[in-house]
C-alpha cells in the first residue's frame, strides 16, 4: 500500500493547521456559517441533523492495522464508539463536535490519513475494486493507477471548484466490483490482442435523481496517457457543466445533453491540445508508486485443504470467501451486516479486532468494500478457521455475502439532513424477517439496496431490489424498485408502483421474493428471473 513521502506529509499537516484556524474563527464568530461552509466541506465536515459528520478518505479502500486502530481510537475519543463504512470506501463519524474537528484531522495525519476532498464540488476519493491485487481475474493491480489519479487530483487548481462533485472508479477486470459505470468517470484497465495494457473510459454515469449508465467514450487509451485523458474529460466538463442549476450540474447531464459522440469529440480535441502543449503524465511517479503495491510474500506451498466438519464454518467459507490469485489463499469478507444490525457500522472494539486479525492473517492489510463490508485480501486457507472463530465471537461472522441480508443502506433520516425517510430501521426489519423465515439461503444471490432520499447514497437504482424513501405529505413512504445492477451487467431498477409504509415495504420485499421462488428456472439469480419474466408478475402479486 502507498506510503506518504515528505511532500505528502507536509501537505496534509499544513491543511490541518489551516483548518484549525478556520474552525477557531468560526467558533469565535469571526466567520459566518455561510462563509465557513465551503471551508469545512473541503475537509470532509458536514453539518447533519444532530451534529457534525466527518467523512475520512480511505483511498481505493486500502488501509493497514495501524490506520484501523487510529480510526477506532477516533470513534472512542471523539464520537460515540463506532464508525460507519460507506459505499465510497470511506468511513464517517456522525457525532463530531466542531471544537474537536481539527484535533481529529491531526490524529489522522499521524497515520497518513486525511479528510481532504471527501465533500464539496471537487474530485472525491478515488475508488477501486476491493479485491484489487488479490483477484485472479484482473489484468493488473489497478490501485497504482488509482493512487496516481489521487495525487493528480488532490488540490488540482483547475478542478478545485467544479460545477458539482466528481467521482472516479478504477478497475482492472471484466467483473465490475466497484459500480464503475455508475461513476462520473469509470476506468477499466484492459489488455488488447497485442498484449498491451490500456484504459477504457466510461464517462457520464451516476445515480441520484437522474440515474444514468456511463457510455464508453474511448475503449483504449494508452496507460501512459491515462491522466492526460482524464484531464481532458474534466476540462470539457469544467468548461460547459451547469453552474446555474445544481440538479443539472453533474457530468452525466452534460454528456446526455451534448450526446456521447459530441462530448467525445470535444474530449479528443482537448486531449490533442494537451499533448501539443507538452502536458505529459508523471510516468516516473507511476513507476515509484508501483513499488508500494508489490505482492506480499505468499507461501509457495500453502495448503488448499479446509476442514469443513463444522457446518457453521463451512457455510461462512462458502459465502464469505472469494477465490485468490495465489494457491492456498482466499480473500475473506468480514460482514458488517449482522441480523438486525446497522449496515456498515462497526464499533471501536470491532475495528481493533479487525486490525489485529489483518496483522495476524492478511499481511497487515484490510480493504473497505463497496458493499459496506471489510475484506482481508490475503488469507491462507489454513488460517480460515481461526479467523472465523475470532470473528464469530465478536459478532462479525455473519455468512451473508451477496444475500438478501447483505443490505446496502445510507444513514437516512436518523442522521442525514437531506433524507426524507429512515433507511436503517427498514434494513434491520428486512434482515430480521429473512433470517427468521430461513429463506436467505434458498434465495441465493440477491442484492438489496436502500436510500433515504433521491440522492441515492444507498444505490437503490442499482439493487436487484431497491428501496427509495420519500416524503408523502409528511409521512415516510417507500418506493420499491426491481431489476438494477451495479456490476458488469449494469442496469437501472424500475419502480413497481405505489409505495408502502415502513411495515408494508418489508412485506412487499418478501412478496417479490416469493414470486421469484415460484418463477425461477434452474441456476437463475433473482435478477435473471426478473429480466426473463418482466415486471408484471411482480406487480400483480404486490397490487392485485
Amino acid at each position: 500500500m502507498y506510503k506518504y513521502d515528505q511532500y505528502d506529509q507536509a501537505m496534509v499537516d499544513a491543511r490541518v493547521e489551516e483548518f484549525r484556524d478556520q474552525a477557531r474563527r468560526r467558533l469565535e464568530g469571526k466567520l459566518t456559517e455561510a462563509q465557513f461552509t465551503p471551508l469545512r466541506l473541503k475537509n470532509g465536515l458536514y453539518l447533519q441533523l444532530h451534529a457534525y459528520m466527518l467523512r475520512v478518505a480511505i483511498p481505493y479502500g486500502t488501509l493497514d492495522s495501524r490506520q484501523m486502530h487510529a480510526l477506532a481510537d477516533i470513534a472512542d475519543r471523539y464520537d460515540r464508539g463506532y464508525g460507519h463504512f460507506t459505499t465510497r470506501q470511506n468511513i464517517q463519524y456522525n457525532w463530531i463536535k466542531l471544537e474537536d474537528a481539527a484535533d481529529i484531522l491531526a490524529d489522522l495525519s499521524k497515520v497518513e490519513m486525511h479528510a481532504i476532498q471527501t465533500s464539496g464540488n471537487c474530485i472525491r476519493n478515488i475508488s477501486s475494486d476491493h479485491f484489487a491485487g488479490a483477484a485472479a481475474d484482473e489484468v493488473v493491480d489497478p490501485r497504482p493507477y488509482a493512487e496516481l489519479l489521487r495525487q493528480w487530483s488532490s488540490f488540482h487548481p483547475e478542478f478545485n471548484y467544479l460545477p458539482r462533485k466528481f467521482k472516479i472508479a478504477v478497475i482492472a477486470s471484466d467483473t465490475d466490483r466497484a459500480a464503475m459505470r455508475l461513476h462520473d468517470i469509470g476506468i477499466q484497465i484492459v489488455q488488447n490482442d497485442a498484449g498491451e495494457l490500456g484504459a477504457a473510459f466510461y464517462v457520464g454515469g451516476g445515480m441520484g435523481r437522474t440515474p444514468m449508465i456511463a457510455p464508453c467514450i474511448n475503449d483504449f487509451v494508452p496507460l501512459d496517457r491515462l491522466v492526460t485523458y482524464a484531464e481532458a474529460c474534466l476540462r470539457v466538463y469544467n468548461r460547459y457543466g451547469r453552474r446555474d442549476n445544481k440538479y443539472k450540474a453533474r457530468i452525466k447531464i452534460l454528456v446526455h445533453e451534448l450526446g456521447a459522440e459530441e462530448y467525445t469529440r470535444q474530449v479528443e480535441e482537448e486531449f490533442a491540445h494537451l499533448l501539443e502543449q507538452g502536458v505529459e503524465p508523471p510516468f516516473a511517479e507511476l513507476e515509484r508508486i508501483r513499488t508500494f503495491f508489490e505482492d506480499p510474500l505468499f507461501e509457495a506451498d500453502a495448503s488448499s485443504d479446509i476442514d469443513r466438519s463444522d457446518p457453521d464454518f463451512a457455510l461462512w467459507v462458502d459465502r464469505n470467501t472469494v477465490a485468490h490469485k495465489a494457491d492456498g489463499y482466499v480473500s475473506a469478507v468480514i460482514s458488517l451486516k449482522p441480523v438486525g444490525g446497522i449496515p456498515g457500522d462497526a464499533t471501536a472494539e470491532q475495528m481493533r479486532l479487525m486490525a489485529d486479525l489483518a496483522k495476524d492473517y492478511s499481511f497487515d492489510e484490510l480493504r473497505v468494500m463497496h458493499t459496506q463490508n471489510i475484506v482481508l485480501p490475503h488469507v491462507r486457507k489454513a488460517d480460515l478457521h481461526a479467523l472465523w472463530t475470532a470473528l464469530d465471537e465478536a459478532g462479525l461472522g455473519a455468512p451473508n455475502l451477496d444475500t438478501v441480508e447483505d443490505i446496502i443502506a445510507c444513514p437516512g433520516l436518523d442522521y442525514c439532513s437531506l433524507a426524507n425517510a429512515r433507511s436503517i430501521p427498514v434494513a434491520q426489519r428486512i434482515s430480521e424477517r429473512f433470517a427468521k423465515t430461513g429463506k436467505t439461503e434458498t434465495l441465493g444471490q440477491l442484492k438489496l439496496k436502500i436510500s433515504g432520499c433521491i440522492n441515492a447514497c444507498g444505490h437503490h437504482h442499482a439493487g436487484h431490489i431497491g428501496i427509495l424513501g420519500v416524503d408523502r405529505k409528511g409521512v415516510e413512504n417507500y418506493q420499491l424498485l426491481l431489476g438494477g445492477s451495479e456490476a458488469e451487467d449494469v442496469s437501472l431498477a424500475k419502480i413497481t408502483g405505489p409505495g408502502f409504509d415502513e411495515h408494508g415495504i418489508v412485506d412487499a420485499v418478501e412478496t417479490v421474493t416469493t414470486v421469484y421462488e415460484r418463477e425461477r428456472e434452474d441456476g437463475e439469480r433473482f435478477l435473471d428471473t426478473y429480466r426473463r419474466i418482466g415486471m408484471n408478475p411482480f406487480k400483480e402479486a404486490l397490487y392485485g
